[in-house]
C-alpha cells in the first residue's frame, strides 16, 4: 500500500496537519483581491495580490500569524461550502472539496514543488503587491482569469 495516495483516499477533515498543508500547490491565486458579480455571483480575480503574499515564491511571508495580519484571510482549514466555491478552479482543496482529482502538474502528482510554476498555473512574477500598488494604475487594466 506504499503508494496509496492519501489525496485521493481521506477527505478534508480527516487529513493530518501536514498532509493538509502539502495539498497547497503554491500558486498564489487564493491571496488575490477578488471580485464578485452582484448580479451573478461570478468571482473575478484581480492582478492585485495580499500584501502578505511574496509575488516571486508564491508564498505567504507571515503565514503562521496571517489572520492577525490580515482578518479577513480565509481559513480554508475550517473553510464553509460558500467559502470552497470561491477558491480558485484548481485549488487542490475545491478539487478535493468537489472530489475531482489533482491535476498533474500539482507537486504532490508530479513530485516537483515548482511544476504549478512551470505549468503557467501560479502568478509568479504576474500579480503586484498592495504594497506596491499605484493608484494611479488604470483599475480597469486585464484581471488574470
Amino acid at each position: 500500500m506504499a503508494d496509496t495516495k492519501f489525496w485521493e483516499t481521506k477527505p478534508l477533515d480527516a487529513l493530518s496537519d501536514d498532509e493538509w498543508e502539502s495539498l497547497c500547490d503554491g500558486c498564489g491565486l487564493c491571496c488575490l483581491h477578488k471580485l464578485e458579480d452582484a448580479d451573478s455571483g461570478d468571482i473575478v480575480y484581480t492582478a492585485i495580490a495580499c500584501r502578505l503574499l511574496d509575488t516571486t515564491s508564491c508564498r505567504c511571508q507571515r503565514y503562521a500569524e496571517r489572520r492577525r495580519a490580515v482578518p479577513h484571510c480565509i481559513e480554508i482549514r475550517t473553510a464553509t461550502d460558500r467559502d470552497y466555491a470561491t477558491l480558485p478552479p484548481t485549488c487542490a482543496y475545491r478539487l478535493r472539496w468537489l472530489n475531482q482529482p489533482l491535476p498533474p502538474w500539482h507537486p504532490l502528482v508530479s513530485g516537483d514543488a515548482t511544476s504549478v510554476h512551470g505549468a503557467g498555473i501560479s502568478v509568479r512574477d504576474r500579480v503586484v503587491s498592495e504594497r506596491d500598488y499605484d493608484r494611479e494604475i488604470d483599475v480597469d487594466a486585464p484581471l488574470l482569469s
